[in-house]
């Protein structure tokens, strides 16, 4: 049985890595905001009032987390904004880079201690952060701070090797849920069915590796 902690669990891709996850038998600790219905009403432990975009809420997250180890770190926490090259709110684009690039650094660091050899971490990062594969321009925020969390998971990829934690850098695909306006086309439980494959198949030889759920490796 494992301990995993998602960060962002009350909906979506978030709440169905929680369901499937438990319904495996393992300890989910849900991190969010603000817990949904469907959260509180799960066998996992959440934690609420954890903002990744801020330093306090790591200090309350560690505190929560106790003296846990973490096989397991999802971090999956994002927002989404649609900027043009007519209309560009800066703020819009600093706040998703705080969330969708540090926010995940943040959690990483904050829970480095409570990860030792074996343990993994996924990034949930988006193909709209491959730099190869813009073909449409426009999403100036969504697509710069997912380029950044890729970089990073470059990073956390060399940087935890030594310690034997591997780390996926992954795209779910274009999921039906609140934060897209539910145009998706898959549901979060078959993105998370693809993502946990990939999360199971990973090890210290393929860390590092920017996935699609379907197994398809992307270009950066």
């Amino acid at each position: 049985m494992a301990t995993v902690l998602i960060t962002g669990a009350n909906r979506g891709i978030g709440l169905a890595f929680v369901q499937h996850y438990l319904s495996l038998g393992d300890t989910v600790i849900a991190a969010c905001r603000f817990a949904s219905n469907d959260l509180r009403n799960s066998q996992a432990t959440v934690i609420e009032e954890i903002d990744v975009s801020c330093d306090a809420s790591m200090e309350k997250l560690k505190k929560a987390v106790g003296e846990q180890s973490i096989d397991i770190l999802i971090n999956n926490a994002g927002i989404f904004c649609n900027e043009t090259i007519v209309d560009m709110p800066f703020a819009d684009i600093e706040k998703q880079f705080q969330v969708n690039a540090m926010g995940p650094l943040r959690v990483t660091h904050a829970l480095q201690d409570h990860l030792s050899a074996g343990s993994k971490i996924a990034l949930i990062t988006s193909r709209m952060g491959s730099i190869e594969d813009n073909g449409s321009g426009a999403y100036y925020g969504y697509r710069m701070s997912k380029a950044a969390l890729n970089a990073a998971g470059k990073s956390l990829a060399h940087d935890f090797k030594v310690r034997g934690v591997a780390v996926a850098i992954l795209h779910p695909g274009m999921v039906s849920t609140e934060m897209i306006g539910f145009c998706g086309d898959v549901s979060p439980e078959q993105a998370v069915s693809g993502l946990t494959t990939r999360i199971d198949e990973l090890n210290l030889s393929n860390t590092g590796t920017f996935w699609h759920a379907n197994g398809e490796i992307l270009p950066w």
